[in-house]
Formats: structure tokens, sequence, C-alpha cells
């Protein structure tokens, strides 16, 4: 349960890279990286529910682990896939319905931090959280 708790975004590495990979805009580029994103994670066994929090929404999450469901990214790019538990990092597995690509993101806990990676058409950015 490390993933358990509230993650403030802290800083980002190769994000506007991957966003700009996504096909998202610059102006949306901009704000993104700068989003004030808020995770509020609550794992109970497989389940698991994840309020998202930033300066352009707040949605809350239910999945579990290895269950398909469906996901609108901040932009508006809809995603089908899942999660599962790949050792001590999460891994989910995406494709978006708009071009049929995959997307793939891991969520780990590396030291005190919260470390988000996304890869998209071989391009990978990341974001880091800190406990808030």
């Amino acid at each position: 349960m490390a993933f358990n708790g509230t993650w403030k975004a802290d800083r980002n590495e190769n994000y506007e890279k991957f966003m700009e990979a996504m096909g998202v805009n610059v102006m949306k580029r901009k704000l993104g990286a700068h989003d004030n994103l808020k995770l509020t994670i609550q794992q109970d066994g497989n389940k698991f529910t994840v309020k998202e929090s930033s300066n352009f929404r707040t949605i809350d999450i239910e999945f579990t682990l290895g269950v398909n469901f469906e996901y609108s990214l901040a932009d508006g790019t809809e995603l089908s896939g899942s999660w599962n538990m790949e050792g001590n990092k999460l891994v989910g597995s995406f494709t978006r319905k708009d071009n049929g690509k995959a997307l793939t993101a891991y969520r780990e806990i590396v030291g005190d931090e919260l470390v988000q990676t996304y890869v998209y058409e071989g391009v990978e950015g990341k974001r880091f959280f800190k406990r808030g």
C-alpha cells in the first residue's frame, strides 16, 4: 500500500515533449506542465481509487488491477486499458480510442517520491510527486 496518500506534482522531465508526441497543442502543453496536479491514491487489495485534482479538473477514478476501464486525459484524449502490478510498480497499458496507438504509464515509489512515467511513440516523459 506504498502508493496510499496524497501526492503533489513537484517537477517534470521531458513532459512537454511527451505531450507534443501525443498531439497536445503548444498552449495546452505549457498549461499542462504547470497544472499543480495532486493525486490522492487509496489502495484496497486489487482495487484503487485515485482522485486527480489540478488547475483544470477534479476527477475520481476507480479501477481494479487487470480490469479494462475507460479514461480521458485532461486534454480530452480518450483511452481504454488497465493497470497491473509488476513487482512494486503499477504498469498501465492503454490504447488511444482516436488512433489505436499504445500509451504505457508507470507509477512507482522511488525514495520518497512517486514517479509517474509515460511512454508514447517512443517518447518518454516523467512527473515527480512529493507527499503532500
